[in-house]
């Protein structure tokens, strides 16, 4: 993985285009400048669950997709995968691989059973 691909080179190059401080950015997300730089040149693993939603709301990125270059997964997947691990491990198992155009339509037919439930 090169830098850029990194969660922190990410984090720095999405900072950087919006013309945002590392004082101030680090500021808005709760963290020291100097932790923050260490974690944007790969010194420091990624932080919490927490620090990385805070960093996705103030780039206004998705959280689920910096989380997961982040290496980790959301709490509230893990408590749904946990509550019905046979059944959301086989699903998951069957859609990967699929267009994600074809997620996206399961993700809305779903959206629709619940709906009318």
């Amino acid at each position: 993985m090169s830098v850029d691909d990194s969660f922190g080179g990410t984090v720095r190059r999405l900072r950087e285009a919006r013309k945002i401080s590392l004082r101030k950015f680090a500021q808005r997300v709760g963290m020291s400048p100097t932790y923050l730089s260490k974690i944007e040149r790969n010194d420091f693993k990624p932080p919490n669950e927490e620090k990385v939603k805070a960093i996705a709301k103030a780039l206004d990125q998705d959280t689920d997709e910096l989380l997961a270059l982040a290496g980790r997964v959301s709490s509230d997947l893990k408590d749904i995968i946990q509550r019905r691990p046979r059944r959301m491990a086989a699903f998951l198992r069957t859609v990967n691989g699929l267009s994600d155009e074809a997620v996206r339509h399961l993700a809305e037919e779903a959206q629709r059973k619940r709906k009318s439930t």
